[in-house]
């Protein structure tokens, strides 16, 4: 059975891919520092999987630590490996990525993101541990690139959360090359992952103020906020509002099962770096999502307009047709979809986990 290290595995999109994974039987092994999330979202995930049935076959261990720590890291190695079980592959989602607080504590970014990824890619090397899936972003695009975006797009980013992801695959890039120690990579262009698990037991549980519109609308929804800023109405869209893709949490953790999948398949096992887009290709303007939650959960959302937020862009979706021919593939959720289940966390999680 295949062993998966997930760093970063008990945030919001760490824990429902290490869901999917043990529902795949793979055996999970979860590394997280939790600065940013919550360490009830690992215990739950552990009475998930002691009450299924389905996925008692797989295996869970949780290790807190920082991914920029060498020997913590060697140790999550080599237990594996003593216990005859050795990780074989790593899906790499640890790191910080607010775009507003990379502008403030830069170098924060650069050493956390970076060289916490080469202190992974270290162990790995030591463990003779190959196959990498990592959590990229569709903000390394450059701005003047028009949507929909493919892989080929131009890599500009604009601020330091970006350029962290962007020098990331430049790094995988290079590891690929070597003709001595080969490596298999797949980097995953996140656009705007949105949504919960439809239990209600997995949701996005932000720490303070959110960043993203979700979990800002959910906590408007139940009164925890007065109103929903939306940053500008003048944008040349069809009601003046931001586009952007949303993607169910759960079409995206497909998409890291689909990336193992293709690891572990065919590929040329000389050495292979490939960049993925994970979004539906369709775009949503903001209006249009507080209006389709509005209607799907029944309730009102008040919002206010202000004044536009530096750096943001008119309208951004991807093309995804790379992730249908190369992973095989495709979103199967709505956005009806996604404002049902996050709304059905936020009933159920009102004040997170």
């Amino acid at each position: 059975m295949k062993k998966i290290l997930v760093t970063g595995g008990a945030g919001y999109i760490g824990i429902h891919i290490c869901l999917l994974l043990l529902e795949q039987e793979f055996d999970v092994v979860i590394v997280d520092s939790l600065t940013n999330s919550n360490e009830n979202s690992i215990k739950r995930l552990f009475d998930y999987k002691n009450k299924n049935f389905d996925i008692k076959n797989s295996t869970l261990q949780f290790y807190k630590g920082d991914i920029r720590d060498l020997e913590f890291l060697r140790k999550v190695f080599l237990e594996s490996r003593n216990s005859g079980n050795s990780i074989d592959n790593v899906i790499h989602l640890a790191g910080l990525k607010s775009v507003s607080q990379s502008i403030d504590f830069p170098g924060k970014y650069w050493e956390v993101n970076v060289y916490g990824t080469l202190q992974i890619l270290k162990v790995m090397e030591e463990f003779e541990c190959k196959n990498f899936v990592f959590s990229s972003s569709a903000t390394i695009y450059s701005q003047m690139q028009e949507s929909p975006l493919n892989e080929n797009a131009q890599i500009s980013p604009i601020n330091p959360y970006g350029k962290t992801k962007a020098t990331v695959e430049e790094i995988l890039k290079d590891f690929s090359k070597n003709k001595k120690q080969f490596w298999n990579f797949i980097s995953l262009r996140y656009f705007n992952p949105v949504g919960a698990h439809p239990s209600g037991m997995f949701g996005e549980d932000p720490i303070g103020i959110p960043n993203n519109l979700f979990p800002y609308i959910c906590q408007v929804g139940s009164a925890r906020r007065d109103t929903l800023s939306i940053f500008g109405n003048n944008w040349p869209t069809n009601d003046g509002t931001c586009i952007r893709d949303y993607i169910h949490i759960m079409d995206l953790a497909d998409g890291h099962i689909a990336a193992l999948n293709f690891l572990n398949g065919e590929i040329d096992k000389v050495g292979s770096f490939i960049a993925v887009n994970l979004g539906t290709g369709v775009g949503t303007s903001v209006l249009e999502l507080v209006e389709i939650f509005e209607k799907v959960n029944k309730l009102k959302i008040n919002t206010h307009f202000t004044s536009r937020r530096l750096g943001d862009k008119a309208v951004v979706y991807a093309n995804p047709e790379m992730a249908h021919k190369v992973l095989n593939w495709t979103s199967k959720r709505n956005i009806e979809d996604m404002c049902r289940d996050a709304w059905n966390w936020q009933l159920k999680n009102p004040s997170g986990y």
